[in-house]
């Protein structure tokens, strides 16, 4: 992309979005981010060299994976995760001044804003219909419009007041504990070393679909004491009923357990993606079981060495 300035980080934008508020709070970030339109636009900027890292929504406490950015992650030249980002989610019901809550018919917000709004709309605007569309900076853009045809939208403080809405209700989110995952992405390169407080993520692909297929897999895991913070099916989109697995494991590549683990999981599937080993947003340090650390593997395979003589 000519001219792209040297800050060389991106966003799945526009402006105003929870992903553009979650990249603000990365340090050491210079020049201006630049906003995609997609989940993919943004991925592919990074594997076309355009950005060095962008910034993606791959979970949400309640409505669970975005599945644009674990496809887009999956499928590709390959890309790896190198930290992340939790930011608590809440929205508010955003008018053109003078709307009044009670003329409220059409409104306007992202699909998952909908979904985790959408008690609080059936209770409040139970007349008005939800329109789902890009985003939810987007949804207020729109809005903001006077010939807009839509009286309202779901969106973030900061995307109504970037365009200069109202508010006719705040805090309207069904779950107010509701947290959005971000990640940040870039190309493949050395991994940085391990915190203590660390995941990894991979997606897994079977072999072939027989019983105990996925209790193969995760016998991989469990057998050397690593716990799994997430792990999603998703279709490989070559047949009906063909899935691979989206996983987060606590630990980093260079703990014995998960490299020996990651070693099992590349003998008996088709294929592991790997995508990366980056420090847990919450700091949370893994909880090491006995016999699981390095040092007992460093000791395992020493007692096998005097074994051989």
């Amino acid at each position: 992309m000519p001219g792209v300035p040297p800050a060389h980080y991106g966003y799945f934008g526009p402006a105003g979005t929870f992903t553009h508020q979650a990249l603000l709070t990365l340090p050491a970030l210079s020049g201006e981010p630049i906003p995609y339109p997609t989940v993919g636009q943004a991925l592919q900027a990074v594997r076309d060299g355009d950005v060095t890292a962008v910034l993606v929504p791959i979970e949400n406490s309640v409505e669970g994976g975005v599945t644009a950015t674990l496809d887009n992650l999956t499928y590709g030249d390959p890309l790896v995760i190198t930290r992340e980002v939790l930011l608590p989610i809440q929205f508010g019901l955003y008018g053109r001044p003078g709307t009044r809550l009670s003329e409220v018919r059409q409104v306007l917000t992202h699909p998952h804003a909908a979904a985790q709004c959408r008690d609080w709309l059936a209770s409040h605007l139970p007349e008005a219909t939800v329109t789902e569309g890009g985003s939810t900076a987007g949804a207020a853009a729109e809005v903001a419009d006077p010939q807009s045809r839509f009286d309202a939208a779901v969106c973030a403080t900061v995307a109504g007041e970037m365009y200069r809405l109202v508010p006719l209700a705040e805090r309207i989110a069904d779950n107010a504990e509701a947290v959005t995952r971000f990640v940040l992405v870039s190309r493949p390169g050395p991994v940085a070393p391990a915190t203590g407080a660390d995941k990894t993520t991979m997606v897994l692909f079977m072999r072939e679909d027989h019983p105990g297929a996925l209790l193969e897999i995760l016998e991989q895991f469990a057998s050397r004491g690593v716990n799994l913070c997430r792990i999603e099916s998703r279709p490989t989109k070559r047949t009906l009923g063909d899935y691979c697995f989206s996983v987060d494991a606590e630990g980093h590549l260079d703990d014995a357990r998960l490299s020996e683990a990651l070693m099992g999981l590349h003998r008996v599937c088709a294929e592991v993606v790997f995508l990366g080993s980056y420090p847990r947003a919450d700091g949370e340090r893994t909880d090491v079981r006995p016999g699981t650390a390095n040092p007992d593997y460093t000791a395992a395979a020493g007692w096998l060495r005097r074994l051989r003589g």
